[in-house]
């Protein structure tokens, strides 16, 4: 098992390479959940990720024969991006094997670090398999993504920075997916801090140590927007040292992730990837666990799909009663839209989005059915906004 002088021979190993993170505390987010918040900003990272600190603690391991004969890795985002940007530093050749889902703009910023990608598979296993194949016929050193010891002592970094930087804190709460970055931080801080609280956070559908400390079951997987955390089974090495020295693990659900997205968004400023904000969906989920605590967060990875912080932002507003779907029944003849968008504005609403169907969804040729989106305040003004509405025409929520 790793030692924390591993940790520290790793952080001036890579010292300079990597950026020491912000540690802050966020008054936005323990007025929200009740605890004292504190957050490393690992989403600030060059690559937007902590597992840079794993990558290049490893590559600066490697023999020059290992170099000279390059390195393979699999992964869906920022493992890839950590290993493709160190290896360039040295001088290394890199391949990447990402599966074929990997989102467009995760495997363009890979290439852009320098690595040849290669996609292939339609699963992660499928991609290892093709990598493990490559990696015989060509001897190239395996960089793998949690695994290892050199990169889980790596991203046990990012807790010595913050303890380093933190003040008194009662609870430690780390996203798990193979488990590299809560190992780390374990050792880190079992050496720091011996009596900090260490909890885990997996996602429901990648939920393997749901039993912890019991034996790890078979998750059902699936789509998720926690997918930096979207792993199956654990490492064999990361289990051990997590059953040694965590004490707890959590689930939290996709729409508490979505939130805590949110809320890093509007209230503190930061943009997360679903795996980076399941630490603070933990704290939304179980409330009455952390209130009063000092919590700190690792706020693991930024890398999220512009499109999927949009519609991820949107879905919130709307479950918060933000936004409002408003279907209309209204009489076919000019000025009519213009009198519904006065009502509105004059409500204080903004209009996002309209639809104007006369053929098919009308219930009379002279009659036409709007659909309507609407921004409000609160979920007040949307009623309020429905009542004035609902004064001259049907109206009913979507």
């Amino acid at each position: 098992m790793i030692t924390f002088q591993d940790v520290t021979v790793a952080a001036d190993r890579i010292r300079g390479n990597v950026i020491r993170t912000p540690t802050i505390a966020s008054h936005a987010l323990s007025k929200a959940t009740g605890a004292d918040i504190t957050l490393k900003l690992e989403n600030l990272q060059a690559v937007g990720s902590f597992k840079e600190r794993g990558a290049a603690n490893k590559l600066a391991l490697l023999s020059p024969e290992e170099r000279s004969r390059g390195v393979i890795a699999v992964s869906a985002g920022n493992h890839a991006q950590g290993v493709a940007r160190h290896a360039s530093l040295l001088g290394i050749d890199a391949v990447i094997v990402m599966p074929k889902f990997t989102p467009a703009g995760k495997v363009v910023r890979t290439r852009n670090w320098g690595a040849r990608v290669i996609l292939e598979g339609e699963s992660f296993a499928e991609a290892l398999m093709f990598a493990e194949d490559l990696q015989a016929r060509e001897g190239r050193t395996f960089i793998h993504p949690y695994d290892d010891p050199a990169v889980m002592a790596g991203q046990g970094t990012c807790a010595l920075e913050l303890f380093q930087d933190a003040g008194p804190l009662d609870a430690l709460v780390v996203p798990i997916g193979g488990g590299g970055l809560l190992s780390g931080c374990a050792v880190a801080a079992r050496a720091m801090r011996p009596d900090i609280k260490l909890i885990g956070v997996q996602v429901e559908k990648y939920d393997s140590l749901c039993a912890f400390p019991g034996p790890a079951t078979r998750p059902n997987g699936g789509a998720t927007i926690a997918e930096g955390i979207a792993v199956l089974q654990i490492g064999r090495q990361t289990d051990e040292v997590i059953r040694k020295l965590v004490d707890q693990v959590l689930v939290v659900s996709e729409s508490a992730i979505e939130n805590a997205i949110t809320l890093l968004a509007e209230g503190a400023k930061q943009v997360s990837e679903g795996a980076g904000a399941a630490g603070l969906a933990a704290l939304l989920t179980y409330p009455d666990m952390f209130r009063g605590k000092k919590v700190a967060l690792p706020i693991s990875g930024g890398n999220i799909d512009s499109r999927i912080l949009a519609n991820t932002l949107l879905r919130a507003m709307l479950r918060d009663g933000r936004i409002l779907r408003l279907i209309m029944e209204i009489p076919d003849r000019p000025g009519v839209l213009a009198d519904i968008s006065k009502s509105i504005g004059e409500a204080g609403g903004n209009i996002i989005e309209v639809s104007h169907q006369r053929l098919f969804a009308a219930p009379s040729v002279q009659a036409a059915q709007l659909e309507v989106m609407i921004e409000a305040r609160d979920p007040e003004h949307a009623a309020l906004i429905t009542q004035e509405l609902g004064k001259s025409y049907i109206v009913r929520r979507a």
